[in-house]
């Protein structure tokens, strides 16, 4: 009873200090930069390609990451930006791949033994999104937290060639680092950004997850008519 009872304050403790980090994710990731140097661009591929890669780790902060790496990077603050670039690109692809290959060799496997690290109702949704958009759920997952962890694990149980999900997954990790990186390169300068850079993260947040909300409650909605 007393390790039951110590587990989830613990549990707990652990949301609040993540919700602290991604919700301060500009001081957080400038310490860390201005701590390891260029190591810290290990932490940061390591950061991406776990989110994608691994579907026990879809809550990593994967679109405010990339929109305040964009904006150190218009700051100075990260040196060496277009190999930043390609190490997120890298790790976005590598990170799909596995996920692909995890899901085509152990998919079958690991839902046959209902697996406590895979939640059935984000793999349902990812379901959904492939039964409506096909292939291209690859590239727009990318900007869906949750579905981006998902959406090539699904491809590889639903045995989608791999030659058909690698022209998916590069474009959908060009056009996810390019377009959050880009924009937080873009509008990171700006003085009324910089000075309320927590409450743009926390709407990033929001905005990137909403559209999944949405997706959710209106197919929840119709079957609930069927």
């Amino acid at each position: 009873m007393e390790a039951a009872d110590g587990f989830f304050p613990s549990i707990w403790n652990f949301i609040l200090a993540a919700w602290d980090f991604f919700l301060h994710l500009d001081l957080r990731l400038e310490e860390i930069i201005k701590t390891y140097g260029l190591s810290a661009y290990i932490i940061i591929f390591l950061v991406v390609f776990c989110e994608t890669g691994l579907v026990v780790t879809p809550f990593l902060p994967g679109d405010s990451l990339l929109f305040a790496l964009g904006s150190f990077a218009a700051l100075g603050i990260v040196s060496l930006p277009w190999i930043l670039l390609g190490i997120l690109f890298l790790a976005a692809v590598l990170g799909d791949t596995l996920n692909y290959w995890v899901g085509n060799k152990l998919g079958s496997h690991l839902l046959a033994r209902r697996s406590r690290f895979i939640n059935p109702r984000h793999l349902a949704r990812t379901h959904e999104f492939f039964e409506r958009y096909g292939g291209k759920t690859i590239i727009i997952a990318r900007f869906i937290p949750i579905v981006r962890t998902f959406a090539p694990f699904v491809a590889g149980i639903g045995a989608m060639t791999y030659r058909r999900f690698l022209i998916f997954n590069l474009s959908g990790a060009a056009l996810w680092v390019g377009g959050v990186g880009g924009a937080g390169y873009l509008f990171g300068n700006i003085e009324i950004i910089k000075q309320n850079f927590s409450l743009v993260i926390l709407a990033i947040i929001i905005i990137s997850v909403l559209p999944g909300i949405i997706e959710f409650a209106r197919l929840r909605h119709a079957g609930k008519k069927n």
